[in-house]
């Protein structure tokens, strides 16, 4: 998609600002017409329907307490409306101890400091043993996008993001290989939170980082997905369900929310300071 929007667009600006004799016409049209094909394909395999082959993994949930789901592949696949960066079913979670917790959308500032959210700082756990491959907690935790045209912003805001590439649209992150080809990713993490460092060993439930606000997002909350490559750019995002969780208030068992619906998991023996 990226290289698409470049081309299309790059091929249109050269027409237009670059005098006639410093590009072929013929190479300006045809940087344009590849541009709008790989546009137009990268938009079809990006946002095409799909239902999983595979059966979905069991594994540890990401965080511990009682969480709402947004974005949830238990509503829709592709969960976020696209396949890009591994997120067919990934799921984003927010932190509300209690009905009422968390601020409402369209309440109070557009721009909120992220600490107004109760999710901020709140750990966040490795899924399953594992080793981690990637870790990244450099990025800046901005202010939430708290009314619609706050959104707005953002929605343009992560057009630019697309451009640099997977790591200033997801963020702060760390990425697990939990065995069998299969990768966890976390997303959005705190600045400077990160517990971890490439290379290292984690048991589930070890505290890997904390939750953030940084990369696209609207509010701080965790983002979760399994993936069969260690790389977003590169990955194909993996079915996987939450083992022990109560949703919606019924007994523990594995599952994963649905949009809006709440999640209690367990919390983690490992300590979290």
């Amino acid at each position: 998609m990226p290289l698409g929007f470049a081309l299309f667009f790059g091929g249109l600006l050269a027409g237009l600002v670059l005098p006639g004799d410093w590009l072929p016409g013929r190479l300006v049209g045809a940087l344009t017409v590849v541009g709008f094909v790989t546009l137009g394909v990268g938009a079809v395999l990006t946002y095409l329907p799909v239902m999983p082959r595979i059966a979905p993994r069991e594994i540890g949930a990401p965080v511990a307490g009682r969480w709402s789901a947004l974005n949830s592949p238990g509503s829709k696949v592709p969960s976020h409306g696209l396949h890009a960066y591994g997120q067919t079913f990934a799921i984003d979670l927010v932190y509300e101890p209690a009905e009422g917790a968390r601020p409402a959308f369209g309440e109070g500032p557009a721009f909120r400091p992220p600490d107004d959210f109760p999710a901020f700082g709140e750990p966040v756990l490795a899924p399953a043993d594992g080793r981690v491959v990637a870790v990244r907690d450099g990025a800046r935790d901005h202010r939430s996008r708290s009314t619609w045209a706050a959104f707005g912003y953002m929605i343009v805001e992560g057009f630019v993001r697309e451009l640099g590439g997977p790591r200033h649209v997801i963020g702060n992150h760390v990425v697990v290989d939990i065995g069998d080809g299969t990768y966890a990713a976390v997303a959005h993490v705190q600045q400077g939170s990160a517990r971890v460092r490439p290379g290292d060993t984690v048991r589930r439930g070890d505290v890997v980082g904390r939750c953030g606000n940084s990369g696209n997002s609207s509010e701080p909350h965790v983002h979760f997905q399994l993936m069969e490559h260690p790389r977003p750019a590169l990955a194909a995002g993996l079915p996987f369900v939450f083992a022990d969780v109560s949703i919606a208030d019924s007994p523990p068992k594995a599952g994963v929310p649905a949009n809006k619906q709440t999640m209690v998991a367990g919390r983690s023996t490992f300590t979290t300071s």
